[in-house]
């Protein structure tokens, strides 16, 4: 079951709404990888398959918000809501960069990871929403009755227009985010000469496919931190948990402590300074040089105890 109609938002142009109803939550909603797709080849999620209850199909829905379409979800969504929306993902022949997408409404709550990766567009939520949470902070809400959440690289690249952060600040090209949320994939595919500051511990996939920029985080990360980083740097004043590093192309990753077991898993280039960490050959400990040294300093590290991995 799904309707479409045409709605106004916000004072912006007009653009249809694609409605459906859900009687229990739905996973993988607006999720433009489809779960990760390339892994599974459509085992656990293909774009063809029919939303549970609705004569919509999962592309259906990611198609919508590719032509700039909203979307309204009646109930509650599940896990993965709107992960990597607004990447034109090179996998489904797209050109792999972000595009311009509509936004997401949610009648009900939403599970854990809702937005990871996201690139484009507004999320809004009536009810609650589950931790972690992705690439997202919230804004002051141009909708009445719901939460907005806008990504962090979007807000960082592109700016804020007339949006309000909370619990978060912007100066410049600096965002410092104080919310008190754990999220996944923060600052994924960053590609602006910019910095992200995040205080306290974070989940999956910090910095994920990053290409320029910084991204710090004022605490513990998670698992896959680091991935397919292709460029800029990413510093962890905490420890990470395993797989850090992993099919990292190029780029700086700093970790203040332990990057954990399977350290630098399939990595091509690219310089890994930690305290500690398990590497997987060929990658493996070797001394610091000087301008390892020179650049731990640079960063307000002090070189005495960091090892490199490569």
């Amino acid at each position: 079951m799904f309707k479409i109609f045409g709605s106004k938002k916000s004072g912006k142009e007009d653009r249809e709404f694609l409605e459906m109803e859900v009687t229990e939550p739905v996973d993988c909603l607006g999720d433009f990888t489809f779960n990760f797709h390339w892994q599974h080849k459509g085992e656990k999620l293909d774009p063809s398959w029919k939303i549970p209850g609705n004569d919509l199909t999962f592309g259906d829905v990611v198609e919508h918000l590719k032509n700039n379409g909203n979307i309204r979800i009646n109930g509650d969504a599940g896990h993965r809501l709107a992960s990597s929306m607004g990447v034109d993902l090179q996998y489904f022949q797209g050109t792999g960069k972000d595009i311009p997408v509509g936004d997401i409404y949610v009648e009900g709550n939403v599970d854990t990871r809702m937005g990871i990766s996201i690139t484009r567009g507004n999320i809004y939520v009536k009810g609650e929403v589950k931790e972690p949470m992705g690439n997202l902070v919230e804004v002051k809400s141009n909708q009445k009755g719901y939460r907005q959440f806008r990504s962090i690289t979007d807000i960082i690249s592109n700016g804020l227009g007339k949006d309000k952060l909370l619990g978060c600040q912007l100066s410049g090209k600096k965002l410092l985010i104080d919310d008190g949320t754990v999220k996944d994939t923060v600052g994924a595919r960053l590609d602006v000469d910019a910095q992200i500051i995040k205080k306290g511990d974070v989940d999956l996939s910090t910095g994920i496919l990053m290409r320029k920029g910084t991204v710090r985080i004022n605490g513990n990360t998670g698992k896959n931190t680091g991935a397919l980083l292709n460029g800029g740097t990413l510093i962890i004043d905490g420890e990470t948990d395993d797989f850090t590093a992993i099919d990292m192309i190029k780029g700086t990753i700093i970790i203040n402590g332990n990057a954990g077991k399977f350290l630098a898993a399939n990595k091509k280039s690219g310089i890994i300074l930690a305290k500690k960490g398990s590497p997987i050959p060929p990658a493996e400990e070797k001394k610091l040089q000087s301008d390892d040294q020179k650049l731990l300093i640079a960063h307000g590290f002090n070189p005495k105890g960091f090892k490199k991995f490569e």
